[in-house]
């Protein structure tokens, strides 16, 4: 297994097919996806023994109050092995992310167990997610 922070071409399509495995992403775009990797401050991505691209997360921060945690993916072939752990412990412990004070990530409910694991928490003080579509 090794971790990598920085993404090929090809890396980055297979950050693309980990997008289609999961329901939130199977509309994304390979161009979109590219964009997406390069727009985000910290990627991290887990390559089997084969360099093959078997997890994946990004992180979007200002490094001092907020890190934003998105898209912790993990190859469905290789779900159940501890590699969401293995990227979340990445994340937290990540040098650049040792001075934010709160992480921060959006989940479905069935994922708020697995979550809180890390100390995510929904209990916010009262804060509501707000949304506006781009149109």
């Amino acid at each position: 297994m090794t971790i990598i922070s920085n993404f090929t071409a090809n890396q980055m399509k297979q950050v693309h097919q980990l997008y289609k495995e999961v329901w939130w992403g199977k509309e994304r775009s390979l161009e979109d996806t590219v964009n997406c990797i390069q727009g985000s401050q910290i990627c991290i991505g887990i390559l089997d023994d084969d360099d093959s691209l078997i997890g994946f997360t990004r992180v979007i921060s200002d490094f001092i109050y907020k890190a934003i945690i998105f898209d912790v993916i993990v190859s469905k072939a290789h779900r159940g092995n501890g590699l969401g752990q293995k990227l979340m412990t990445l994340v937290k412990k990540h040098k650049k992310l040792q001075k934010v004070k709160h992480f921060e990530l959006y989940c479905l409910p069935e994922m708020e167990a697995f979550y809180s694991s890390f100390g995510f928490t929904t209990d916010v003080g009262g804060i509501k997610l707000m949304r506006c579509t781009n149109a």
